[in-house]
């Protein structure tokens, strides 16, 4: 099996360097495979970065419904890939370049794998900032009709980066924030701190949960991604957006 998990992440390294269409890879008996070869692409395009952080996506059902899956994944988050709000993005560094828009969370201690179960508040508890955030998903072309979740988990969940807004201190209710996603100034859509399976701090338990199965926590300083809460946009020649989340701030990105 350690020889099919190497083959697999050596697959998808050299399929993002060749550019080829998103595509199911054989050889991924479940979800804890997939996981396994996430952690061996990782670990062969990392080099000499470290992991700022985590990303967890499908945390709302218009996600989830527009992947075709029921469940949260999650992926790691390079330090290198981390952007300031303002960042200006060449399209044709991506193959198809995804925004997804959402609330970032900042630890501000560990999470040490021997304190699982984590509950939403007891995870939320370590919580010492929040911004509002734009992940960047590469999903090479895929098609969202026949995703397969094992080989889109192995390909770091497809995370390619983030842009992060000003980190402020965490709003009462969290679950109440409502975030605006608008592109060169006209509102496209809008979504609720609670559209991320009830509240942010629900994603954000489940990974803690997920990494302490695997004998990993979270550590004070590093950054998590809780979860679109609007649907993924692809943009197209040039464009600008901005994301604003009511009582936290904004980010903005752009490119071309």
């Amino acid at each position: 099996m350690t020889q099919t998990i190497d083959r697999i992440a050596a697959t998808l390294i050299s399929e993002h360097r060749d550019g080829t269409r998103f595509h199911r890879l054989e050889g991924l008996d479940g979800l804890a495979d997939a996981y396994r070869a996430q952690d061996a692409h990782v670990a062969g395009i990392i080099g000499d970065d470290r992991i700022a952080g985590y990303k967890i996506g499908l945390t709302s059902r218009r996600m989830q419904e527009m992947c075709g899956i029921d469940h949260p994944i999650a992926g790691s988050v390079f330090a290198r890939r981390v952007l300031k709000s303002g960042a200006h993005l060449r399209l044709a560094d991506y193959h198809h370049l995804g925004l997804e828009f959402e609330t970032c969370v900042r630890l501000g201690r560990d999470l040490a794998p021997d304190g699982a179960p984590f509950t939403p508040e007891s995870a939320g508890a370590a919580v010492d900032a929040v911004a509002a955030a734009i992940e960047l998903v590469e999903d090479r072309n895929a098609d969202y009709r026949a995703l397969d979740c094992a080989t889109l988990v192995a390909d770091n969940s497809w995370n390619a980066g983030i842009v992060l807004g000003t980190f402020v201190p965490p709003p009462a209710r969290l679950d109440e924030v409502v975030g605006v996603v608008r592109q060169d100034g006209a509102e496209l859509t809008r979504g609720r701190g609670a559209d991320a399976l009830g509240h942010p701090f629900v994603p954000l338990a489940w990974l803690a949960n997920h990494l302490a199965e695997r004998g990993r926590g979270l550590r004070a300083g590093q950054v998590v991604m809780t979860g679109s809460i609007a649907t993924t946009r692809f943009p197209a020649g040039t464009f600008g957006y901005r994301f604003e989340i009511s009582g936290i701030g904004a980010v903005e990105v752009g490119g071309g």
